[in-house]
């Protein structure tokens, strides 16, 4: 049960919100009852909080405008995704520009503010994990992983430990694991941890959000000198079994297109001596498609799936219908 004071500093957080809190509110957030948030509050007026009491119907609590905010609170999970933030900044994944100096002090700053353990599993997090630059328009929806597990993860990833954990693969069958991890991924939205497995030595790549009850074994292990874990879950994703067999046509050389084509998720093969190539890859959804080979800037041909051609022309019929309505609209205009 938290103590007191920790509950007395759980109500100025609330209050550092901004606007007016119900005494009522503030009880059911910390499971109380409104006798004790009164004594909390009057623990902060003592502590020379101005804390202002509004009576009435929407009366409540809050903070004196104007009133100096003391040094920032953050809990575990909120210290990591902010860190986790400035981190994927600094090098440039989140927007493809890297913010290097700013985020850095910026993390430099919040790092000292840490108490020691915590600042301690930031630490093994920030060298554990990679953070691949994924185009917007590539990247799924966001699927975070619980805060433990990916310290957990980044604590024996760094320390060579292995860890124990149950896992739900994506048809739903549930199993219990155990991986050598070498580092974490950030990668198009989602969170991977990468290694080899504890009994065949064989490489194995796990999507964290569909891990629980992660346990970090006493055992040791060597971790490998050099590994790429970026390389390592790309060359995994582009692998995997995916909906969708993507087979394109692409009129060009073989490394121009490679080079206009996210590292590891497809194969590029040339065909023949006329300068055309062959794009095959796996994708559970297609709507991403047609801008990754629009951006090819190059003639392609769909060999498959069929469905993959059909939303292709749907698309380019958007085009084509918002092309005739500008060139409506300038006709208009200059008359």
């Amino acid at each position: 049960m938290p103590r007191p004071t920790a509950r007395v500093l759980a109500v100025l957080e609330i209050l550092q919100s901004g606007g007016v809190h119900r005494v009522s509110a503030i009880a059911q957030r910390l499971g109380v009852d409104e006798r004790t948030v009164r004594r909390y509050a009057e623990h902060l007026l003592a502590l020379d909080v101005p804390v202002e009491s509004l009576r009435g119907r929407y009366g409540g609590y809050r903070l004196a405008p104007g009133f100096r905010m003391p040094p920032l609170m953050l809990n575990e999970e909120e210290a990591v995704a902010v860190v986790l933030a400035l981190v994927a900044r600094g090098r440039g994944a989140a927007t493809g520009v890297s913010a290097g100096g700013a985020a850095e002090s910026a993390l430099s700053k919040l790092r000292r503010a840490m108490p020691v353990r915590l600042a301690d599993r930031i630490d093994a997090l920030v060298d554990a994990t990679s953070f691949t630059a994924t185009p917007e328009s590539e990247r799924a929806a966001a699927a975070e992983p619980d805060t433990p597990i990916l310290l957990a993860f980044a604590e024996a990833a760094r320390e060579g430990h292995p860890v124990e954990f149950r896992y739900q693969d994506r048809s739903g069958r549930r199993s219990r694991r155990t991986l050598l991890p070498v580092g974490i991924v950030a990668h198009s939205g989602r969170w991977y941890a990468t290694g080899a497995d504890s009994l065949s030595g064989e490489a194995r790549t796990f999507r964290l959000d569909r891990v629980s009850d992660a346990r970090v074994l006493p055992d040791r292990f060597e971790p490998e000198s050099g590994a790429d874990a970026a390389a390592a879950v790309k060359a995994t994703l582009a692998e995997t079994p995916w909906q969708h067999r993507v087979s394109v046509l692409v009129v060009g050389e073989s490394d121009a297109v490679a080079a206009r084509i996210p590292r590891g998720i497809a194969t590029v093969e040339a065909v023949g001596s006329a300068g055309r190539v062959r794009v095959r890859f796996r994708a559970e959804h297609l709507d991403w498609i047609p801008g990754m080979l629009a951006r090819l800037e190059l003639p392609f041909v769909v060999e498959g799936p069929p469905a993959l051609q059909e939303l292709i022309d749907v698309v380019a019929a958007r085009f084509a219908m918002a092309a005739a309505e500008a060139r409506e609209n300038s006709a208009e205009s200059a008359s």
